[in-house]
Order: C-alpha cells, then sequence, then structure tokens
C-alpha cells in the first residue's frame, strides 16, 4: 500500500507540473502563419491579443510582421507578435447583434462530470471549495487527463489528498456526447503512531477511493441534459449498485447559466440536489450553489458550493 500511495502522490504531483507547463505554454503561444487567414467577408473572427484583449471582426490584410483587422469601429494594425489567437465565429453565436461567446465549463456540472471532453488543447485550471485546486487538459478530442492535490491548511503534504481524472469521450452525433470518466483519490492514513524515539511514524498506509462514471450529455452547450451513472470503489471492491446523476444547465443570459446537479445513492432514501448559478466570460465561470437532501429535515437553504474555472 506505501507503494501504491508513492505511486499515486508522484503521478498527481507531476501530472500538475506537466498540465501547468502546457497552460504557460498556451498562455505564451504566439500566432504563427498558419493561424492568420483571411476569411470571406460574410464571416467574422475573433482575434485574441497576449495582453488579454480581443477584436471582433475579420482580417483583411496579413503582412509580414502587422496584421490589418476590420471591426465595427474601424481598422486596426496589430504586430503579429501580440496576437495569440485567431478564432472562427458563428453567426448563431450573435444575438441581436451581441457575441454570445462559447461556454467555458462544459464540461462539468457542478462536480460531476458531462458526456463531453476538452478539445485537443484546450485546458483549465479549477478549484472546489477553495482547497480543492485542479488542472485538466484535452490530449486529444476525446482524450481528457487531469490531476490535483487538496491544499489544506494545517495539514502536512504526505497527509493531503492526491486525485487523478482521466476522461475518453466521443461525440455520438451532433449534441450529444457519452463519456468514460473516473476521480481516482489517494486517502492517506491519518492514525498516528509513536515510534521507539516517540516521534510519529511516516504514512505508511493509505486507500484508493473514488467514482467510475458513464455519462451521457444531450443538448447543446447552452441547454442540455446530463444523464449518468456513478459506481463508487475502495482499493479493489467496487459498488454492485451505481448511483444515479440527473443534471442539466440552461444558459439564460450571455454571462449567466442555471445549473442543477442531482444524485440518487443506491440503498439511500433521500437524493441529493443543489441548484444554483454559474457566471462566467471567455475564460472564466465562477460556481455559486446550494446543496441539500431531499426530506423533511433538510437544512435550508443548503449547504454552500462555491467553484471556479479558468480556461487556457
Amino acid at each position: 500500500m506505501c507503494k501504491q500511495y508513492a505511486l499515486i502522490r508522484r503521478a498527481g504531483v507531476i501530472g500538475m507540473m506537466v498540465l501547468c507547463y502546457l497552460a504557460i505554454s498556451a498562455m505564451t503561444a504566439v500566432a504563427d502563419e498558419h493561424s492568420l487567414w483571411i476569411p470571406d467577408s460574410t464571416q467574422t473572427q475573433i482575434v485574441s491579443l497576449k495582453d488579454g484583449s480581443t477584436l471582433v471582426g475579420r482580417i483583411t490584410e496579413i503582412g509580414d510582421d502587422e496584421v490589418t483587422i476590420q471591426t465595427s469601429a474601424g481598422s486596426f494594425t496589430v504586430a503579429k507578435e501580440k496576437i495569440a489567437d485567431v478564432k472562427l465565429v458563428e453567426s448563431s453565436a450573435y444575438r441581436d447583434g451581441v457575441y454570445w461567446f462559447p461556454n467555458p465549463n462544459r464540461t462539468r456540472l457542478y462536480v460531476g462530470p458531462t458526456g463531453r471532453c476538452l478539445r485537443k488543447g484546450e485546458g483549465y485550471f479549477s478549484d472546489m471549495l477553495i482547497f480543492f485546486p485542479s488542472v485538466s487538459y484535452g490530449l486529444t478530442d476525446n482524450v481528457t487527463i487531469g490531476g490535483g492535490m487538496s491544499l489544506v491548511p494545517g495539514i502536512d503534504f504526505d497527509r493531503q489528498l492526491f486525485y487523478l481524472m482521466p476522461k475518453i469521450g466521443l461525440d455520438v452525433k451532433e449534441n450529444i456526447a457519452i463519456a468514460a470518466s473516473a476521480i481516482i483519490i489517494q486517502i492517506p492514513d491519518f492514525d498516528d503512531d509513536d515510534d521507539e524515539d516517540g516521534d510519529l511514524v511516516d504514512l505508511d498506509e493509505g486507500v484508493t477511493v473514488g467514482v467510475l462514471f458513464a455519462s451521457s450529455t444531450i443538448g447543446t452547450d447552452d441547454k442540455s441534459l446530463t444523464l449518468g451513472l456513478g459506481f463508487g470503489f475502495a482499493d479493489d471492491e467496487i459498488a454492485d449498485n451505481p448511483a444515479v446523476l440527473v443534471g442539466g444547465e440552461y444558459r439564460v443570459a450571455r454571462r449567466l447559466s442555471l445549473v442543477t446537479e442531482n444524485w440518487i445513492f443506491p440503498e439511500v432514501d433521500d437524493p441529493l440536489i443543489s441548484y444554483g448559478v454559474r457566471f462566467f466570460g471567455e475564460q472564466l465561470s465562477i460556481d455559486l450553489a446550494l446543496f441539500n437532501i431531499l426530506n423533511d429535515d433538510a437544512i435550508f437553504p443548503g449547504f454552500p458550493f462555491v467553484g471556479f474555472v479558468w480556461n487556457f
């Protein structure tokens, strides 16, 4: 068990370092000749600059060192080295003349996964309940890998939780996606035993727990329903019956969605429900929700949940 714990701990730490490196690489990337093109006059582009600003319009001229961009406010000349990314915008992204950027948090509800994966090269840093950060990255359009560790104050490094979050998915058809994923958590042994010198003995045992998920999402990124099953496990023992996930998201404004995530656990009469909002911009989303047990003894309005996701 000691070797198993050490392996997962090293994998979690190394994974976090690799994913953070990918995030930094993505942030400092400079657009090359292949990512710059002059679109049709009916198309619209979003040109993201390294300083965080964006220009919405279309590239009309590509020079050796500069690019000319025509927007509704006029024509702008930008140095190539200042351009981070260029994306083509679908006409459906405009509502009443206002650009609705894509949903930046489409791959999960509050905690449970949707049937969608990150696209190749996409990634995000997330933090749930302040002390549980993680990083995820799309290796391909169908494979996402993530990992992290808890950062609970006052607890030694060896006693923090380490977790891995692999995910494999597939777009079955338009607006239907399925995925298999897992969260694998290494919990250390919290029992303190004194050695011969009276000092605490290092942790030598722990338990690996987690959930194996199968999820399906129906609908668009802005209006979707997610159904899933989650099989809990501890070391080599897997639950006979799964928990059932029912959730969804409904985008009601350019920067606001309503989100719910609900679980029915085996041999538990009262389901776990949640309701809340998701505020977001083009890269950042913030979740504010309440979780509760659906019975007469429920505490109103519920247990608060907060989380955020920053995409890179």
